[in-house]
């Protein structure tokens, strides 16, 4: 018997220790098991399939990834029409926009009677609202031409018209979600923001009817569009799908007679993502003549143009600008958008990321007007939502400037959500975003596919 417990007092004990040293060797394994996932979330601004390009041989991170961005639901025929001017499209988004920037510009030109920027520029809202409604080029023209008051109803502008501030009453989102490399366009879902109430009720000053045979500009010129559109840098993954829009506008438009009587002439023009390249591109604009230049790709680079574009009084009308503050700009009412403000997109992100039931979120975003106001939105409306304040964290990051910029480094900021548990993390920037994302998975930090 005693010889019996001492071997039974000995098992246990080695047992013991063993089952102590396993736990201290294995001790990083329950850690790994339990650790939080992460899941991500993107805006307008990499929300795209070109966006995997990106990430490279690391393009599985965004398995999961899901996010929103101002879309409307595109008919086929437009998305053929859109790849008869560019075959390799993989990417639809701010395609409608631009073309309806295009065709807004074109309809307030011939409504006006004159290529004058300022006489266009009043046209413009009075061009969505409170007349006929129209909804093809070809029609809308014709209506113009006989002094028609109209209401165009376009590709993205399908809900309402424009407010007295020159930019959508109303808009529609889609939710997207990023599988196997790509965007699951079966998970794609449509939701409305805004409130058509809000469109202008203000009557434009009366159209001017043409005489057949006979142009009736003050000026003598054709009308001339400037394109200041993101051909490099970092939205650069944003310019096919509205390169596209932008021609197939015009060459709808001048196939259905122009404007004014001569056909419409488009100067193409990069904005580099970059304020230097953005002025210069403006500054050729302005010297050949064009009378609307649209664009710019991004909000900040819009911001810092906007003054030149007054100064020489022309129009400035983007087709993707979403900074809430450009709502209240002073612009000298020479300011469009056709792309909604980001208080909208705010509503609609923070419903997307609530219904996932997060606990702790971090909003990374590019340091410029876009990423800072949305940042801004997005917070907000979890804290209205009921997100604690001590469970949301901002942080953001220096965008790269210059023709060879070298990539951002997140290492420090990944680490600090690590240390913070976040188990969701909203990436808003643009193609140099990635750099976040890839940044996360170097920390350690489980992303959810």
């Amino acid at each position: 018997m005693l010889k019996s417990r001492a071997s039974r007092t000995a098992l246990s004990t080695a047992c013991a220790a063993l089952l102590l040293a396993t736990s201290a060797c294995g001790s990083d394994k329950p850690e790994e098991a339990t650790a939080t996932q992460v899941r991500l979330y993107g805006t307008d601004g990499n929300m795209q399939n070109s966006y995997v390009d990106e990430l490279k041989d690391r393009a599985d991170l965004l398995n999961g990834m899901k996010g929103t961005t101002p879309l409307t639901p595109l008919p086929e025929s437009f998305k053929e029409r859109l790849r008869t001017v560019d075959p390799r499209l993989k990417d639809y988004l701010y395609s409608a926009e631009t073309y309806d920037a295009i065709v807004i510009s074109v309809l307030a030109a011939q409504l006006a009677g004159t290529t004058q920027p300022t006489d266009i520029a009043k046209q413009i809202v009075g061009a969505t609202t409170g007349g006929q409604r129209c909804d093809e080029v070809a029609t809308c023209l014709q209506l113009a031409r006989a002094g028609q008051d109209i209401e165009y109803r376009g590709v993205s502008l399908t809900r309402a018209g424009f407010t007295d501030a020159g930019e959508p009453a109303a808009a529609s989102y889609a939710t997207l979600h990023f599988g196997n490399r790509q965007l699951d366009d079966g998970k794609t879902e449509f939701v409305g923001a805004g409130d058509e109430s809000g469109a202008s009720t203000k009557t434009p000053p009366r159209g001017k009817k043409s005489r057949p045979g006979k142009s009736y500009k003050e000026d003598g010129s054709p009308l001339v569009l400037g394109g200041l559109l993101p051909k490099t840098g970092d939205l650069a993954l944003a310019y096919p799908p509205m390169a596209a829009g932008a021609a197939l506008a015009i060459r709808e438009i001048n196939a259905a007679g122009g404007a004014l009587g001569e056909p419409v002439v488009w100067i193409d023009g990069d904005d580099g993502t970059d304020p230097k390249i953005a002025k210069a591109t403006v500054a050729s604009h302005v010297q050949q003549g064009a009378h609307v230049i649209i664009g710019a790709g991004a909000s900040g680079i819009s911001r810092a143009v906007l003054p030149d574009v007054v100064a020489a009084g022309r129009i400035l009308f983007s087709p993707s600008n979403t900074d809430a503050g450009l709502s209240t700009v002073d612009d000298k009412g020479l300011y469009f958008r056709t792309a909604p403000p980001d208080g909208l997109q705010g509503r609609a992100l923070a419903d997307v990321i609530m219904r996932d039931g997060p606990h702790k979120i971090a909003i990374v975003a590019r340091k410029d007007s876009y990423g800072e106001g949305l940042q801004e939105n997005v917070r907000s409306e979890l804290e209205r939502a009921g997100m604690g304040a001590d469970k949301v964290k901002l942080l953001s990051y220096v965008p790269p400037e210059g023709a060879s910029p070298p990539p951002v480094d997140f290492s420090a900021g990944a680490k600090e959500i690590k240390d913070y548990g976040a188990d969701a993390v909203l990436v808003i920037g643009f193609g140099e975003s990635s750099r976040v994302i890839t940044a996360l998975a170097d920390a350690g930090v489980q992303i959810r596919q």
